[in-house]
């Protein structure tokens, strides 16, 4: 999920002497956007990634005085459980209301998917061509064709049948909406958007004391040195150079950069950095705005493509610290589509009244890496997040604005992504059973940014929630009467006290086997330690395999398939029909039977076999099992990727999700509330899509199976 071919894309034009050259979208060419009646009923969806029913529950008893928006709507219609996916992860949440379909039909499975020939971790809801390049000189290469990034996910989106219908929809940064599907109306990516700079972006920490921690890869950290004053040996990394030929030890194409000259100022306390022509001065503690910056893939500005970045300067001395966000594609010049209509962003970004300014368009704008890393504290996250939560803030009104003032109605849907990303980060210290919980940061004052007097970071995932509330108070007063209003998440929240390593368990229960001579990791904190990940595997003697978050995946003959650019034979083992589907069964069990030693609790709370619980054209990409851990538990991130670390079970420390949803879907239900009658029973996220369209005479689309949710 990277960007180089379309940052290549101006200079291709005038080096091949093309008129237009495409980026991939999914656009429907056959879509007319005339509005064929006025006055279609009034739609609006608020999605709040990750908001759990019974947190809210809890925070509306706890603090009533200030969730006194969320409690109104409450005790209107109450507060319901809405069923998530399965697995509940966000992109196959997301997905699943996108298009009315389970994963079975629409495809996305995991954050993370795997290559069949080398086994080893893709992303999950985008896809890419095969690049083919024309060899020049040195370290030269010409860009021919393919390398482009398209949609993994299948199946009609329903503002896309809306559309077809003559219903205008607005749909704002809903997850998975990468490339960006058209709406008779405004449509926005959001999360898996990449950054300019790579798949999920990268930050760049420059210090003059470079730690040591091992977490921290060397590309995102930049050794810098103060002679008289100034830094001048620091530089901005961009995209890929998808004219320069691979680089031998990484095997990607050098990134293009910009320098930056950093002025330090001791004295007054203050730096002074200067990018592309543009001097931005902070203060430790302050952040930066946006700053434009050009990256030049070829001379004279034929292959130029502009991101956007913001600067948090930490400290001037001792030490000189400093961080810098992943590149976002900037929305005012974008170098992919972030919106269609494509001018869109272009509006959106432009200086207020108008628009709301230059503004995140990386997927997962709350930088969690920075957090893990440890090179933002927690505080310093919190005011990174708060800085996403008020530019969303901004982007509803703006949103609002355009949506009350047509006269046809239709469809608002509007997201918020902040619940999510902290309660990942932050839970612990919420939750004093958490082996990670630290009892003197807890107690701290939080108040600067909570806007709360006396609260404490303890409080963080009720105070959350609260910045929730005054957003929906604000949108029940900007909408009419007679508009339909329903909240809802993707999923829950629980805690994640417990890393699980499927991998090693595989290992050391005799479906996975190393190659001779290769053992597992040895634990982090070893001076020989070094990552072991499914490259290592003897293919020949291994029955099954995990990747991603929750998949299980067999080492299925005629599936798995050999790799020809190696002298082992790769190819699967497991025979399909009663050999597989034996060796499914005996998984299952064991998995299901797992009980943590520390504490006795029950670690997988029920394993899915895809055949059971998936249904639609793409059953086949699905992991044959699907792990639903119980609360406490969850993959390791190491055996998500396909490591095989040194213990099955682990407390969960450092720095990882330590709140989390990567569970059985019955421990994470989402949310549900409505200004109107919700129907009695049990509603999914794919029945509420089936509501939508049905609210606007629509019939659902192939492969939609749900039923009316709203009265």
């Amino acid at each position: 999920m990277r960007l180089p071919r379309w940052t290549t894309y101006p200079a291709l034009a005038v080096i091949l002497g093309m008129i237009v050259i495409a980026v991939p979208t999914r656009r429907d060419p056959g879509l007319d956007r005339t509005v064929t009646a006025p006055d279609h009923p009034r739609v609006v969806v608020i999605g709040i990634d990750g908001m759990d029913p019974e947190i809210l529950q809890e925070t509306i008893q706890l603090f009533p005085e200030r969730m006194q928006n969320l409690a109104k709507l409450a005790a209107e219609q109450g507060i319901h459980s809405l069923g998530t996916s399965n697995p509940p992860q966000s992109p196959v949440a997301w997905s699943n209301f996108i298009t009315g379909r389970n994963p079975g039909g629409h495809g996305i499975y995991d954050f993370i998917h795997r290559d069949l020939t080398t086994r080893m971790a893709l992303p999950s809801t985008t896809k890419s061509t095969e690049a083919h390049e024309l060899s020049l000189w040195s370290d030269w290469q010409l860009p021919l064709f393919g390398g482009d990034t398209l949609s993994n996910r299948t199946g009609d989106t329903f503002w896309g049948l809306l559309a077809k219908a003559g219903i205008p929809a607005d749909v704002w940064r809903i997850p998975a909406n990468f490339p960006v599907e058209e709406s008779l109306g405004l449509s926005f990516s959001g999360m898996m958007t990449p950054a300019l700079d790579s798949a999920y972006g990268k930050f760049t920490f420059y210090t003059t004391n470079p730690p040591t921690d091992s977490r921290i890869s060397e590309h995102k950290i930049q050794s810098v040195t103060v002679r008289n004053g100034v830094i001048s040996n620091a530089r901005l990394d961009g995209p890929p150079n998808a004219f320069k030929k691979l680089d031998e030890k990484t095997h990607e194409p050098p990134a293009v950069t910009v320098p930056l000259k950093i002025f330090v100022d001791e004295a007054n306390d203050a730096a002074a950095v200067e990018l592309d022509g543009r001097v931005v001065v902070l203060r430790p503690g302050e952040w930066s705005e946006f700053v434009p910056a050009t990256f030049s893939s070829l001379p004279m500005g034929v292959a130029d493509v502009t991101g956007i970045v913001r600067f948090y300067l930490r400290s001037v001395t001792p030490e000189f610290e400093m961080y810098a966000s992943p590149v976002n594609i900037d929305p005012s010049a974008p170098a992919a589509p972030v919106s269609e209509p494509a001018d869109a962003s272009v509006e959106l970004a432009a200086p207020a009244p108008e628009g709301i300014g230059p503004y995140y368009t990386q997927g997962m704008a709350e930088d969690v890496g920075a957090l893990k890393a440890e090179v933002l504290t927690p505080p310093e996250f919190m005011d990174q997040a708060q800085l996403v939560h008020d530019e969303s803030t901004r982007m509803l009104d703006y949103a609002l604005d355009h949506y009350v003032e047509k006269q046809a109605g239709g469809l608002l849907f509007f997201y918020f992504s902040s619940v999510d990303l902290c309660c990942h980060m932050m839970w612990r210290h919420s939750d004093e059973q958490h082996p990670h919980h630290d009892k003197v940061f807890a107690a701290q004052d939080s108040s600067k940014w909570s806007q709360r007097p006396g609260s404490t970071w303890k409080d963080t995932v009720h105070d959350l929630y609260m910045r929730m509330d005054p957003v929906i108070g604000h949108i029940r007063d900007r909408l009419a009467s007679d508009t339909t209003l329903i909240l809802m998440s993707d999923h829950g929240f629980a805690p994640y006290r417990r890393k699980f390593s499927l991998n090693t368990w595989l290992l050391e229960n005799g479906y996975l086997v190393l190659k001779d001579g290769v053992s597992k990791e040895l634990p982090e904190d070893d001076p020989a330690h070094r990552e072991v990940y499914l490259n290592s595997v003897d293919w020949s003697k291994t029955r099954a395999y995990g990747m991603g978050f929750q998949g299980l995946y067999l080492n299925l003959a005629g599936r798995e398939l050999d790799d020809p650019h190696t002298p082992e034979n790769e190819a699967g083992i497991v025979e399909r029909g009663a050999q597989a589907d034996a060796l499914l069964a005996e998984l299952k069990t064991k998995l299901e039977a797992i009980v943590d030693p520390k504490d006795g609790g029950r670690v997988v709370l029920r394993c899915d076999l895809a055949k059971d619980i998936y249904t639609g054209d793409r059953v086949a990409d699905a992991p044959d099992i699907v792990v639903g851990y119980n609360a406490d538990y969850g993959n390791s991130d190491e055996a998500s990727v396909g490591r095989i670390p040194d213990q099955v079970l682990s407390d969960n420390l450092g720095g990882t999700f330590n709140g989390s949803h990567l569970m059985a879907p019955e421990v994470v239900q989402g949310i549900l509330m409505s200004n109107r009658p919700v129907r009695p029973g049990a509603h999914g996220l794919e029945d509420l899509t089936v509501d939508l369209l049905e609210r606007y005479g629509v019939k659902p689309g192939p492969g939609m199976n749900g039923h009316p949710v709203i009265q």
